[in-house]
């Protein structure tokens, strides 16, 4: 069984350089602006400033990582971005906001098998054809994004389509298609509203391929320096202990872990859920 795969969001060679040498699989730099101020500007999300420019820096000090790239939303310029991106050497381009089949088909089209493709499922529209998404030609790989998502379905809390069984829904259809996936975010093991092994065990329970590390693992570094402040590299070890220690249990005890992050759930909301398989 392959680790799930580790994704941190940064532009910073240095980091993303070190963040490689800590065993972080794919370095993810983020084009997405627009559309972003209005929907997240009033709240407390990161907003990236990184570039194009940015691509061919990161590439050159990647050799084990993959680099994976977030373009904006289809638009007028779609197809001079990912030429760039392209160009400058991103592995993987990953596509937000997609609300039809048609945008992940035209997107695909452009790419035409040059890199790897993920479609990120962060609206409700997105989700209800997210089979079809994952049967385009050209896609590689299916990312579900929590945080837009959970907002889309007026939902409170980002982790609730955990516990209502959406994701186990969507996870299914995506399993019909036989494409990895992977969804959401997480912090260090032992920390979060709705503690970080909980969410690691529903990664193992679902057979996720990967995931992104949340900006709480990494408390917002910048550089090497705030890296080892926030003991990156021990929460990386720490992280990954606690998976093979998951993938050792039998699925009576990743049933139980689930019940426990239903519950948790539902005290944040003060909903009552109930066990989804």
């Amino acid at each position: 069984m392959n680790r799930i795969k580790l994704m941190l969001i940064t532009n910073s060679p240095e980091v993303a350089q070190f963040a490689q040498s800590c065993g972080v699989e794919r370095i993810f730099l983020d084009l997405e602006i627009i559309g972003k101020y209005e929907r997240q500007g009033h709240l407390d999300t990161v907003i990236s400033n990184h570039t194009l420019e940015d691509v061919s820096k990161i590439r050159k000090v990647l050799n084990k990582s993959e680099l994976l790239v977030r373009i904006n939303p289809v638009h007028d310029n779609t197809e001079y971005e990912i030429e760039r991106v392209l160009s400058a050497g991103a592995d993987i381009v990953m596509l937000p906001m997609f609300t039809s089949v048609s945008e992940v088909n035209f997107v695909s089209e452009l790419i035409d098998h040059r890199c790897q493709f993920i479609p990120l499922v962060e609206t409700a529209k997105a989700a209800n054809c997210i089979q079809d998404v994952a049967n385009v030609k050209g896609v590689t790989e299916v990312y579900i994004g929590l945080n837009d998502l959970h907002r889309d379905l007026g939902m409170s809390f980002m982790f609730e389509p955990l516990a209502t069984g959406l994701l186990s829904e969507l996870v299914y259809k995506l399993k019909q298609s036989g494409k990895p996936f992977g969804f959401g975010g997480i912090a260090c093991i032992g920390q979060g509203e709705l503690p970080a092994e909980l969410i690691l065990s529903e990664h193992i329970r679902l057979n996720s391929s990967s995931v992104i590390l949340a900006r709480a693992f990494h408390k917002r570094a910048k550089n090497i320096e705030d890296l080892r402040d926030a003991n990156f590299e021990f929460n990386i070890s720490q992280l990954r202990t606690e998976e093979e220690k998951l993938r050792g249990e039998s699925s009576c005890v990743i049933d139980i872990y689930h019940e426990q992050l239903i519950s948790t759930i539902n005290k944040v909301v003060g909903k009552n859920f109930e066990k989804n398989i």
